[in-house]
């Protein structure tokens, strides 16, 4: 069975694409600027630097492709809320053609990471981040890149969806603006050098 676990069975719609970036979020103006929707932000820094235009496409998604360097690219916002995720990578995954796992960059929050730091990582757990749980469920395969944006620990694990839906104070802010800006240049080189390359560059910060 091919990537994309049952959904690589159907024909593929679209030309492939050599990179298929999604960041992750929450869709409405009320998520805009949460912790949360650092992976949406992500998509429209890389949209503004390579001159791309995100429409709405059938895999409930707002979908471009662009060109970094020599290769092609396809960028995505899901319109589905985070927890359902999956339900827009799956065809997304079909529709570009992706058959490695490591074509797929997912850029997200997490929590795990302090405030502002920017990890690339590939493969692994899903830390409890249900964006990541629900593409690994339609998927079959957790084998994909993540670009992991430190959003910092909630006070309380009670706390921890206020702490990822509500809006950012100043200082979070200022941090979380630098990191966004990093994990656009992360994804940049992971096009460019591969994951494994990028991991050893992009890691080795101390921020």
């Amino acid at each position: 069975m091919a990537f994309g676990g049952r959904g690589g069975d159907r024909p593929r719609r679209g030309t492939p694409a050599d990179v298929l970036v999604v960041g992750l979020g929450n869709p409405g103006n009320e998520y805009d600027g949460t912790r949360h929707n650092v992976g949406f932000a992500v998509i429209d820094l890389l949209e503004r630097r390579h001159n791309g235009r995100l429409k709405a496409g059938k895999e409930r998604a707002l979908v471009d492709e662009v060109r970094i360097g020599q290769k092609r690219v396809a960028l995505a916002k899901p319109t589905t809320f985070m927890n359902l995720s999956g339900e827009s990578v799956s065809p997304l995954v079909r529709r570009f053609g992706i058959e490695d796992a490591t074509a797929l960059v997912v850029v997200h929050d997490e929590l795990d990471l302090p405030t502002g730091t920017v990890r690339v990582k590939i493969g692994g757990g899903l830390a409890g981040h249900n964006g990541l749980r629900s593409i690994k469920a339609h998927l079959h395969d957790d084998a994909f890149v993540r670009v992991r944006i430190g959003v910092g620990k909630p006070p309380s694990k009670e706390g921890g969806a206020d702490h990822v839906l509500k809006r950012v104070g100043k200082a979070d802010r200022e941090a979380l603006d630098v990191a966004i800006e990093i994990a656009a240049d992360a994804v940049e080189l992971i096009v460019s050098d591969g994951p494994d390359a990028a991991m050893n560059r992009v890691n080795a910060r101390t921020s």
